[in-house]
């Protein structure tokens, strides 16, 4: 590889992406998994179906870098009394389906059906759907750009998440 190629990145490298980032989140490795994002993220929940990427439309949440910083520091302050106890999570995670590899762009990008489950005390949430990653080279490093949660009932009240689907 030439100084400044980009790498070329396998279904199975995108795969093991998906599960690694989800396994961050589970083992509530906050810290190590906003590691795994560009400087430039957006992580999204988008309240409509079809909905565009674009600040005019409400969201479940439309979070770039800064706003993700401040809910990891939230979630390991002794002060985030809505964490007392701490919340704990699951991904039950499909396949990961490759919807896009493109190398020449630098982009890649997968769909992944799920099922997450958050608990705290005795209250459980479930909520289910497919999640969009797209991931870029960074330095030689694949990194996520983009995460997208389609939900199923996203036009549903929901209850408050305290971590991350």
């Amino acid at each position: 590889m030439s100084v400044g190629s980009k790498r070329t990145w396998r279904k199975k490298d995108l795969r093991r992406a998906v599960y690694a980032e989800a396994r961050a989140i589970d083992d509530r490795r906050f810290d190590d998994w906003l590691m795994l994002f560009t400087e430039d993220l957006l992580y999204w929940m988008p309240l409509a179906f079809d909905q565009k990427e674009d600040d005019v439309h409400t969201a479940l949440f439309f979070e770039d870098r800064l706003l993700m910083q401040v809910r990891v520091a939230r979630l390991s302050s002794p002060r985030a009394f809505s964490q007392h106890p701490a919340s704990h999570c699951q991904h039950v995670l499909q396949k990961p389906r490759v919807t896009r590899r493109d190398p020449e762009a630098n982009v890649y990008e997968t769909a992944t059906p799920f099922v997450y489950l958050e608990s705290q005390l005795d209250t459980q949430i479930v909520l289910g759907g497919v999640v969009h990653h797209q991931f870029v080279d960074d330095g030689g490093a694949l990194k996520i750009r983009r995460k997208r949660i389609e939900l199923i009932n996203r036009d549903a009240a929901l209850p408050s998440i305290q971590l991350f689907p």
